[in-house]
């Protein structure tokens, strides 16, 4: 069978079934992509807030990964592709805005004394981190929590003020509970053959410059990075696909050499379907044809969190400090976790609003998400709260907005890596059958682009004998 007489499903319309229906029609495929909300792109979504162009979820991409970049090049937008127009985000620890020390990896140190000039960690902390030379090898085994190898290595402080404020950003989720194999593979490995953690980050910051393309580590997209999906849904309607939102997949089965995916009003037939939704909406939908697969799926957990999103006159807010915005660590005991000073990263929204300023702020992370259970005026209030208290804002903002994100990221925990293996070996025993999606392999856009591209070459490798990924 070839790639062009060949009918692919794909089941979910976040970035990940976007990205992998598009590679399925640049590789001949026919394809009917089936969403059950109202809109594409998932957790990327734009939207406005005082008349000023904003994300209201993922509002940036790892620039130094490529499949995000390219794929937002393939579908027309390169033109609009933006660095942060300022860098320098902060931390509020200890009672006051200190400066992201440099020289980290994702909060783990390398350079011990641009960490002691941040004031980010206490003297006391300063010199348990010094420890870390002359103790034992920690046994990690087939991997550890970030958190409980970090802690044994260089104190607790550490984790609790630099490491848990910056994986929340990534995960909003647990740094004594999230998988150092998982989120940090090349560390994971470094630390493998240095006994000193220290060390080892050392040897991969060396190792990295050495390698490191030239230009900006994030990107964002003029217009937000939400415009993404419905340029890659503009381009699949382009080549013919069929988009259908508003639609839930019912239940799907194999018949003889083909799938069957039954739909509210009908049945759609094909020769191979992606499951790109999220893992319990994959439980379902596989629970009869991979029951092996469900069962792994069942025991994903999500964490959710809330976007406190503000617009003020930017006179009112000229006194915030001149960076991105700040992080906060959980052990301040705040009700935000995070705020953006979006008019002052995105050039864009700076250029569409020159008379607002726009900012905005995250509450909840697994585990403690029961603010999200307040009104939306209760959240904006917090917000205001920590920001007059960490920056000195006392401004009424002209427009606000609460965006709910339940079920937001998936977690990944120490074993995440066992797990999406023994999903994959149910799921490749049915032929013409994947799955991808940030439950896999990463939480970030080119991560969960590059799972989408696997997803689709194999298809097409096991529709197409004799082709390889991509051709």
């Amino acid at each position: 069978m070839s790639a062009a007489h060949t009918h692919v499903v794909v089941i979910g319309g976040g970035i990940s079934g976007l990205a992998a229906a598009h590679r399925l029609v640049e590789g001949g495929a026919r394809v009917t992509l089936v969403e059950a909300s109202d809109r594409l792109g998932g957790k990327l979504k734009a939207g406005s807030v005082a008349g000023v162009p904003v994300d209201l979820g993922a509002e940036s991409m790892l620039a130094r990964r490529p499949e995000a970049v390219a794929l937002a090049r393939a579908v027309g937008l390169g033109e609009r592709l933006q660095p942060p127009a300022v860098g320098g985000a902060t931390v509020w620890s200890r009672g006051a805005q200190r400066p992201m020390p440099t020289g980290h990896m994702m909060g783990v140190p390398g350079d011990l004394s641009a960490l002691a000039a941040s004031g980010v960690v206490s003297p006391e902390g300063l010199a348990r981190i010094a420890r870390d030379a002359d103790l034992p090898p920690t046994e990690i085994g087939d991997d550890i929590a970030i958190g409980a190898y970090v802690g044994e290595r260089l104190g607790r402080e550490v984790v609790d003020r630099l490491v848990e404020p910056l994986l929340g950003g990534v995960y909003a989720g647990d740094a004594y509970r999230i998988s150092l194999r998982t989120a940090m593979p090349q560390l994971f490995e470094a630390a493998r053959t240095h006994p000193s953690l220290i060390a080892a980050v050392r040897a991969l910051q060396a190792r990295s410059a050495a390698r490191q393309p030239a230009g900006p580590v994030f990107m964002g997209i003029d217009g937000g990075i939400g415009q993404l999906p419905l340029a890659v849904a503009d381009r699949l309607r382009a080549a013919g696909a069929e988009i259908l939102t508003r639609t839930r997949a019912d239940e799907v089965r194999r018949t003889g050499a083909a799938w069957e995916v039954r739909l509210p009003d009908r049945t759609l037939t094909a020769d191979a379907l992606v499951v790109a939704a999220p893992a319990p909406e994959a439980r379902r939908l596989l629970a009869t044809v991979a029951p092996g697969a469900a069962t792994e799926l069942a025991t994903v957990e999500y964490a959710s969190m809330a976007l406190i999103t503000m617009a003020f006159r930017r006179s009112d807010a000229g006194g915030l400090p001149r960076s991105s915005g700040f992080l906060v660590p959980p052990v301040e005991g705040r009700k935000i976790k995070a705020s953006t000073f979006a008019s002052h990263k995105w050039g864009w929204i700076a250029d569409a609003g020159p008379e607002t300023f726009v900012l905005r702020t995250s509450i909840g992370r697994f585990g403690d998400e029961e603010d999200l259970e307040r009104e939306d005026t209760d959240l904006v209030a917090a917000s205001l709260k920590d920001l007059g208290d960490a920056v000195g804002l006392a401004a009424t903002p002209v427009e606000s907005r609460v965006d709910r994100w339940y079920a937001g990221l998936p977690q990944y925990p120490v074993g995440h890596l066992g797990r999406v293996a023994r999903i994959r070996a149910h799921v490749a025993a049915l032929p013409g059958l994947r799955v991808c999606g940030a439950a896999y392999d990463g939480v970030g856009i080119p991560a969960c682009v590059a799972g989408a591209h696997t997803a689709a070459d194999e298809i097409l490798a096991t529709l197409t004998p004799g082709a390889g990924p991509g051709e």
